[in-house]
């Protein structure tokens, strides 16, 4: 990636929090002690009030198969999130970010089939802005039905800015836009100064 502006060999909650209010945000690396620190020259957005539901994934949500909740198993969806052949979410990371989750800034979202873990995603939340890390699915279109679920909370709470770092056909679906550096970080400042609840 070309994006990196530091490296660190250490990463404290406080440094995640001040990433985020710049505009930055981490990268673990597995078997390395080292954090990257990301500002990408454009930055991905999914405008609130504005996400695009496929057919599909509408007949998927009016089934209602499924059980969406809140912070009720924050590490099983970190978990879910980094298991995968590679991933950024090192043992570093899982611990910073479940202290934040503790001290009520990192959120999850989890949706369950069955009783079961099937899907979910997690992020930061300051101020009116929500910067979405990672998701996953074990059961087909649960981690979409994560993202859609954020989006319909955040609108309904006067969030400002919903954030997924980078735009993937995957993401584009959704109305994921690319916003440049410094139209995102004059959005992240508006954002910053909003109060929304999450929870």
């Amino acid at each position: 990636m070309n994006d990196i502006v530091r490296i660190t060999r250490s990463l404290r909650a406080a440094d995640v929090l001040d990433g985020y209010r710049t505009g930055l945000f981490p990268m673990g690396y597995e078997g390395r002690r080292e954090i990257t620190w990301h500002r990408p020259p454009v930055r991905a957005v999914l405008p609130l009030g504005a996400v695009h539901v496929s057919r599909s994934l509408a007949r998927t949500m009016r089934k209602a198969g499924f059980r969406v909740s809140v912070d009720e198993d924050f590490p099983g969806v970190m978990e879910g999130c980094a298991d995968r052949d590679s991933t950024w979410i090192t043992g570093e990371i899982f611990r910073v970010y479940g202290e934040l989750h503790r001290a009520g800034v990192a959120h999850s979202v989890e949706v369950w089939v069955k009783g079961e873990l099937a899907g979910g995603l997690y992020g930061i939340h300051l101020g009116g802005a929500f910067f979405a890390e990672s998701k996953f699915h074990r059961v087909t279109d649960m981690s979409k039905v994560a993202l859609v679920s954020l989006a319909a909370r955040l609108a309904g709470r006067g969030f400002r800015l919903l954030e997924v770092q980078y735009r993937t056909q995957h993401l584009a679906q959704f109305g994921v836009v690319e916003v440049p550096d410094g139209q995102y970080r004059q959005m992240l400042a508006a954002a910053l100064e909003a109060n929304c609840a999450f929870v």
